[in-house]
């Protein structure tokens, strides 16, 4: 067994929100009694690979990673439309790797840095900083150490029996503190904390909690420094399950009548209402988002909805949950 350890502590939060997951969770397999559709994988694939790499600074849209994929011609820089096929490639491949072997790991990250990287597919072999507008927020181990570094952390995750959501969470956030590659280290942690949860439910390999990260790229930076300079994860595993159960309550929307990519005549008061009878504990932004709206256009529906008296906000503000009333 490994004598290395994360460094992170669960709380009352944490178990909380594992709990929470689970709730959802069971909603969605329930949703999805009979498994996704190939249309609904895909779709949800492709909001995947377009968000992770939108963190990257890969300008295409979802119309566009669907036309690449498609093999309809792109008009985009020859590297984003690169990195959307290895993308895609990389994630295709997860129902073939091990989380805990090293070659997998190396053999993703060759698949994501693949015609990117002429190191794609090894460890670094030289130091590497994580800069912020200029700003150094992060040195990463030097290359020597890297080895032993990586060693240390797939023997951890071989023999955990830290719950699948608190390890895969604290596998991202190592990875991109150890920092192994020379580039590329972003779309392998999201793409091994994917592969992780996958091999304790495979429905999970089809979230998009990338599209949530991508959403909430300033806080996703600022909690991966914070454990940095707390040399604690606790924050950064926290904030990871937010997003999955962000995630997981927008799928379970999605399959709903209401289509947050297609043009609709649906009325956002209905559609509000919709939503929030089936899933009442969304916030409005997270409506907003599924449904195709902006927030301000949700929060004047909810408004009105609630001096008609046909909503009401029970509780506190977070934490809360929406009443439709007779």
């Amino acid at each position: 067994m490994s004598a290395y350890q994360p460094p992170f502590s669960l709380n009352h939060a944490t178990l909380s929100k594992v709990a929470e997951i689970a709730e959802w969770l069971g909603r969605w397999k329930e949703a999805s009694r009979a498994g996704l559709v190939p249309q609904l994988r895909r779709g949800n694939r492709i909001r995947t690979i377009q968000a992770s790499l939108a963190i990257e600074q890969n300008t295409l849209s979802v119309e566009q990673v669907t036309a690449v994929l498609d093999g309809k011609p792109v008009l985009g820089l020859p590297r984003e439309i690169q990195e959307v096929r290895n993308a895609f490639n990389a994630y295709e491949a997860l129902p073939d790797w091990n989380p805990s072997r090293l070659d997998h790991l190396l053999a993703a990250h060759g698949l994501l840095l693949h015609g990117l990287a002429d190191d794609a597919g090894h460890l670094r072999q030289r130091g590497v900083g994580i800069y912020r507008a200029d700003r150094l927020i992060h040195m990463a181990p030097p290359p020597s150490q890297v080895p032993r570094l990586m060693d240390d952390l797939l023997g951890w995750l071989s023999s955990t029996e830290a719950h699948p959501l608190i390890a895969s969470s604290a596998m991202h956030y190592e990875l991109e503190f150890i920092h192994p590659f020379s580039d590329g280290n972003g779309r392998v942690g999201r793409l091994w904390q994917t592969l992780i949860l996958s091999r304790w439910q495979p429905i999970l390999a089809y979230l998009p909690v990338e599209t949530v990260i991508r959403s909430r790229q300033d806080a996703y930076y600022r909690v991966l420094g914070e454990a940095d300079e707390a040399a604690d994860c606790s924050g950064f595993i926290l904030f990871m399950l937010d997003a999955l159960a962000t995630a997981l309550r927008q799928a379970i929307a999605d399959g709903t009548s209401v289509n947050p990519s297609a043009k609709t005549s649906v009325k956002t008061p209905i559609a509000l209402l919709e939503l929030l009878g089936r899933n009442p504990e969304m916030t409005l932004a997270e409506v907003a988002a599924v449904i195709g709206r902006s927030v301000r256009a949700v929060e004047m529906a909810s408004a009105k909805l609630v001096k008609a008296g046909k909503l009401r906000h029970v509780g506190p503000q977070k934490g809360g949950r929406w009443e439709i009333l007779p």
